[in-house]
């Protein structure tokens, strides 16, 4: 009779439990399948096995003989399972990872944590990539990160737990006996059966691996984990180890470049490059919050003279000093840095002028009481603008701050201290100001592409006129500044002016006129601001092209400087047309006769004598008499003969001869 599947299967049981070693099941899945007799062979003798303890041990890297060749990332991850030592360690119960509770595919987790490092750019970044991997795929309770502080000789750690709790501890060096220090003293993984040694309050409880963070055969730091069964692939955890060094590494070694890169290596303070990007940082924080922000700028006086005659080394050891009385007297808040060879700035944020002038006057009279020798007390020029007060603008805020030094440096000293010179202390009209401020756009003129004559003539079409006595003035220095362009007509436009106001009153015109005429004059060649200098000042006569981008100086004057000041409108027939003859042969238009306004022949007059008597690179500057001559030759051709007539009257009054 045949035996139901019940039956067979009790008929198995007996067997097996009767003589289980002589029973081997083939295929356990197959309902029928029956179990086959094999030959009885002698149980091999057991022997106890040990158990490792967990007692604190340090624990080295194996050593692996034959490295694998020609296999990729993958195929070594995947082979950290495999056991290459018989340390205890390795080959104990270690070995038995979390794939004999828990599948973990390495190349899977490797690829994860590649993607999940590609945002990071900080070491805060790293180590919360870390801990989501140790905490969700290799089940530890807890990850703490350490990282070796130099100069305090200690190791700063940061525990995160697996609920999202942090906590914050040091451990010092001079703690030979834990845990932590023994790992990082030794470099290698240390095991630990608590985690007690690390002081902190609400740590779950558990076994720990602390791992050091070796890169480039240094230690920085240390990965510890909190695992209820220290049962992890120390091989893996290595490789993430050497990686999480290698990145530190890397960040201290970006950290220490960029730097170098912002820091002058005589000072200590930040380079130009560096003190311009901080200045940018603070004046954005200070539009933000609506706070004021100054810039003082000293510039050590004679220091060219201390390095020709003493030495460039004598002449670094007074600019070290001067940025160590800066270092001592500046805010934490404060950023100071090497502007130039021998200028160092401070950034002062939520600082308005009066309180940058109070630390300006500290320095200087600390600088005042340190004597170098053969040098004797630093002197320095000292300079301030204040943002937004002086501008808006950073560049135009360190023009200004430039310019209120070269003022300082102009006024000198009063009883042995520096004159502090703030933007908001000078008129911009004023002869020391506008001769600092084309010093300061000249010099800056390459790396910034400002025009001097173009930031004069916005300045001036700018200002609000509140007088004819105010025009007159501004008129005065703007053409002086013009001038100063050409070394040869030095005072050219003031003389014209003159000499036009004396030719108007004797022809008897109205008073209005006459004061018309005087500042029409006076800025006649304002439209030289458009000729470059090197037609401008070439020693000898201007011929082909070089005559005709002269000849556009009268429309320049007009067009660009004139035209676009209301107040000025009235003298575009003088500027324009001073250079037109009575024949028709002048420029720009080649107006004839009356068709050329009677202020502009007037002036015409006066250009050509102060000409005729002014030394110029290519010939001695004329006889009073000898100029009369030409004009009175050129009347009713090039100039208008009666004001000829009038003009050689008066000439000999007119005893001033440039």
């Amino acid at each position: 009779m045949k035996k139901n599947l019940k039956e067979e299967n009790k008929d198995l049981t007996d067997k097996v439990s009767k003589n289980p070693q002589n029973v081997r099941v083939s295929n356990p899945i197959a309902r029928n399948a029956a179990p086959e007799p094999i030959e009885k062979k002698k149980a091999p003798k057991r022997t106890k096995k040990t158990v490792p303890s967990l007692k604190s041990a340090p624990v080295t890297t194996p050593v692996i003989s034959q490295p694998v060749r020609d296999a990729g990332i993958v195929a070594r991850i995947n082979n950290f399972s495999v056991s290459k030592t018989s340390n205890k360690l390795y080959g104990g119960y270690l070995t038995n990872s979390l794939s004999a509770s828990k599948f973990v595919d390495y190349s899977e987790l490797i690829q994860h944590l590649n993607t999940s490092l590609q945002n990071a750019k900080t070491a805060h970044d790293l180590f919360t990539v870390l801990h989501s991997v140790f905490v969700e795929k290799l089940n530890c309770l807890f990850t703490a990160f350490g990282v070796f502080h130099e100069k305090s000789k200690c190791i700063n750690l940061k525990l995160l737990t697996k609920m999202g709790a942090t906590y914050s501890s040091k451990i010092f060096l001079s703690d030979t006996e834990n845990p932590v220090i023994e790992c990082f003293n030794n470099s290698s993984a240390v095991l630990h059966k608590d985690n007690k040694f690390l002081s902190i309050p609400y740590t779950p409880a558990s076994s720990t691996i602390i791992l050091p963070l070796v890169s480039i055969n240094k230690t920085v730091g240390v990965i510890i984990l909190g695992k209820e069964n220290p049962d992890c692939n120390m091989g893996f955890l290595s490789f993430i180890a050497n990686y999480a060094a290698m990145y530190i590494h890397n960040l201290d070694l970006l950290e220490k470049t960029n730097m170098y890169a912002n820091t002058d290596t005589l000072t200590g303070l930040y380079n130009h490059r560096g003190f311009q990007e901080m200045l940018a940082g603070e004046i954005q924080k200070a539009e933000q919050t609506g706070t004021d922000l100054s810039i003082i700028m000293f510039d050590i006086n004679n220091i060219s003279k201390i390095n020709r005659e003493l030495g460039h080394a004598k002449g670094d050891e007074v600019i070290k000093l001067l940025a160590e009385k800066v270092k001592q007297n500046m805010r934490s808040t404060d950023k100071a840095g090497r502007y130039g060879s021998d200028e160092i700035a401070i950034i002062l944020p939520n600082t308005n002028t009066a309180d940058a002038k109070y630390l300006a006057e500290y320095i200087t009279y600390c600088l005042s009481c340190c004597f170098v020798d053969d040098v004797g007390p630093v002197k320095v020029s000292v300079g301030i603008s204040t943002y937004p007060e002086s501008t808006t603008d950073q560049e135009k805020l360190l023009i200004l701050t430039e310019q209120a030094v070269y003022i300082s440096k102009a006024r000198g000293y009063k009883e042995g201290m520096s004159a502090i010179v703030s933007s908001s202390d000078f008129n911009f009209w004023d002869d020391a100001a506008l001769n600092s401020f084309a010093e300061v756009i000249a010099k800056r003129h390459a790396q910034l592409g400002i025009n001097f004559e173009e930031e004069l003539v916005h300045k001036f079409n700018s200002e609000e006129i509140i007088s004819q006595n105010h025009l007159m003035e501004l008129a005065n220095s703007l053409a002086g500044a013009i001038d100063a362009k050409d070394p040869y007509t030095k005072g050219h436009s003031t003389s014209v002016s003159r000499y036009s106001e004396a030719l108007a009153r004797a022809i008897n015109l109205p008073e209005d006129e006459v004061q018309r005429i005087t500042l029409g004059a006076l800025l006649h060649d304002v439209g030289k601001i458009g000729i470059p200098e090197n037609v401008l000042k070439k020693p000898g006569k201007l011929e082909g092209e070089e005559w005709e981008i002269m000849k556009q100086h009268p429309v320049i004057g007009a067009e660009k400087v004139l035209k676009p000041n209301e107040a000025l409108r009235d003298l575009i027939p003088i500027v324009k047309y001073h250079h037109e003859h009575i024949d028709g042969s002048g420029y720009p238009e080649k107006l004839k006769g009356d068709e050329i306004p009677l202020a502009a022949r007037i002036v015409a007059v006066a250009d050509t004598f102060h000409a005729l008597i002014s030394d110029r690179p290519y010939r001695k500057g004329m006889s009073i008499d000898k100029a009369c001559e030409i004009l009175k030759d050129g009347a009713g051709k090039l100039w208008d003969r009666d004001l000829v007539r009038h003009f050689i009257a008066i000439a000999p009054s007119l005893s001033t001869i440039i």
